[in-house]
């Protein structure tokens, strides 16, 4: 039905369908999605970073009540000051147990490095991939043993480099001896196609699956990403600390002209000091209730490319009918 060309490597790596993976994102990706992609035929991917472990654990529970096809959880590798060495937060060390105890059969981490714990995922029968967005990062995590690394562009939302997909994705195949995996500024079948022809073996995708109908999130947040153009969001550190692709709103502007500025703190403390300036949790505010003039609202500069919410099989066949169709054209 599909191009052959879109039956690739990563396919055959992870028990998928199709060469596409939801990306892990905060607060909106929970067990409905996740289950909702992989039952389509891709690989569904829970945001652990905002969960506690029993919370992380319930949501792969509900993808197992969707699907028994395979899917991923995204973990935050933040670390801690210890004695000698860095340590993984406790946060971490709960959602790096739960996901052994329930045997995901896919790891990924959106931050930091999960080197500490691949050879016993790779013992338990994992696949571990890991998100970078430089090439510098990219071979410190091919050395650390991931079976893949996904290489996110300047346009990717959430937590995002400086460099271009571009430029990432071509100069990190170059880099390291392992799959890469593309991201950042794709959201339909030509950008998967593009991706393909420069030699990633598929292509995370978050923006696109946030306007999708089991993404958790109000209808406001889905709702503005189809409305805004390429220049709709902004990369800002007032929300996390960490550099992160935003919707532009009243929020991402005061920050600009605030002292607090001056005052950043780490991730992921920059989440406390900011909700005490609005007065509320920003994640909540714009995710949960749909105040999207000042609330924190992570995506890529691929909203110019949505201009629909649909669920997700929907989503995944158009990408592959896009993909087939931009292949085609090539001979």
């Amino acid at each position: 039905m599909y191009h052959s060309a879109l039956k690739t490597s990563l396919c055959g790596m992870l028990g998928i369908e199709y060469p596409i993976i939801q990306a892990g994102m905060g607060f909106v990706a929970r067990g409905e999605l996740a289950g909702a992609v992989s039952a389509a035929g891709g690989l569904g991917t829970i945001g652990a970073g905002t969960m506690t472990g029993e919370e992380l654990r319930q949501e792969i529970r509900t993808v197992r009540t969707i699907t028994d096809k395979p899917f991923a959880v995204d973990i935050l590798f933040s670390t801690v000051a210890g004695r000698n060495v860095a340590m993984f937060s406790k946060d971490v060390e709960d959602h790096i147990e739960v996901v052994f105890e329930e045997k995901v059969p896919v790891i990924a981490s959106g931050l930091g490095n999960p080197g500490p714990i691949v050879e016993r995922c790779h013992q338990a029968g994992m696949k571990v991939l890991s998100l970078t967005g430089n090439t510098k990062n990219a071979v410190r995590l091919a050395n650390s043993g991931v079976d893949a690394i996904i290489a996110q562009g300047y346009d990717g939302g959430g937590h995002t480099g400086r460099v271009g997909s571009m430029t990432l994705l071509p100069a990190t195949i170059d880099a390291v001896d392992i799959p890469v995996i593309a991201a950042g500024g794709i959201a339909d079948g030509r950008g998967l196609a593009a991706a393909l022809v420069m030699g990633a073996i598929g292509v995370w995708l978050g923006t696109r699956f946030i306007a999708c109908s089991e993404a958790w999130g109000h209808d406001n947040y889905k709702r503005r990403i189809v409305e805004i153009d390429d220049e709709g969001t902004t990369r800002t550190r007032c929300f996390s600390g960490k550099p992160c692709r935003m919707i532009r709103n009243q929020t991402t502007a005061a920050w600009e002209e605030s002292t607090l500025r001056d005052q950043l703190k780490p991730f992921p403390h920059q989440m406390a000091q900011v909700t005490e300036w609005l007065g509320e949790d920003p994640y909540m505010a714009g995710r949960r209730d749909g105040k999207t003039d000042i609330g924190a609202l992570a995506a890529g500069q691929s909203s110019a490319l949505i201009h629909d919410i649909k669920p997700a099989a929907d989503i995944i066949a158009e990408l592959m009918t896009q993909a087939s169709t931009a292949l085609s054209r090539l001979g």
